[in-house]
């Protein structure tokens, strides 16, 4: 059960500052699988269904939980200009959020997205290079009060070239899977990395896949492990 909290007042020096605001506070955990196209996290995504079985969790991803998401692959494929493209990949995000996310943690689920919203920041904001000022920013402040940010996220790393072998032949990529834009998006996430060392785990996907997966689910079971002992205390008060 989550904790629910209704009606909240709060005065600072006689001023209200919070006025009957409710909340509710997940129980669930959300665990992201990020990285450059070609590294590896959706072969992650699916070998960690077997791994963590037992703990029934909820996998999806980004884009593809939704219709919206079909929307977003129609678009890819049809190289429609990027802001549009841009916004509707925000859509499925808010969609993917209220069809799936947001339910699955309210009951206490685990989550295991492949792709988030990190995936729009590092991305987009390369395609939307000089077209909106300050492409990132922009993204962001579209997710700003509603996104939720998850408990930790996977970053799949890799040389370039290795990630390129990996994919399909030239004629059939996607327009952001060539080389620059690669490096770049890498670049990207390596940044978010650094500025949010508690929240990301680097992973290096020259490993062995099956080492990558191991270590990524192991991780996965002590932290839920962690934060399950933490809403029991949290529930017997």
């Amino acid at each position: 059960m989550p904790i629910v909290l209704q009606d909240i007042v709060k005065s600072y020096g006689g001023t209200p500052v919070v006025n009957q605001v409710s909340l509710e506070v997940a129980d669930g955990e959300l665990f992201v699988l990020l990285g450059p196209s070609g590294s590896g996290k959706s072969t992650l995504h699916e070998a960690l269904r077997e791994l963590l079985f037992d703990l029934d969790p909820v996998f999806t991803r980004e884009p593809g939980a939704t219709w919206v998401g079909d929307s977003v692959r129609r678009a890819i494929a049809e190289q429609i200009d990027p802001v549009t493209e841009a916004t509707l990949f925000v859509a499925d995000h808010a969609a993917h959020l209220a069809k799936v996310v947001r339910p699955s943690l309210a009951e206490g689920r685990l989550v295991i997205s492949d792709r988030y919203s990190d995936s729009r920041y590092a991305y987009q904001s390369v395609t939307l290079q000089g077209i909106v000022p300050d492409p990132e920013g922009w993204l962001r402040a579209m997710h700003n009060g509603w996104t939720i940010i998850p408990d930790k996220t996977f970053l799949c790393v890799l040389p370039v070239d290795n990630a390129l072998t990996r994919l399909k032949p030239d004629s059939q990529r996607e327009h952001f899977e060539k080389r620059e834009t690669l490096e770049r998006v890498q670049n990207n996430y390596l940044a978010f990395a650094r500025n949010e060392p508690e929240r990301f785990v680097v992973v290096d996907s020259m490993l062995p896949p099956e080492t990558v997966a191991k270590f990524v689910a192991d991780t996965i079971r002590t932290i839920w492990a962690e934060g399950k002992k933490k809403r029991k205390k949290g529930h017997k008060k």
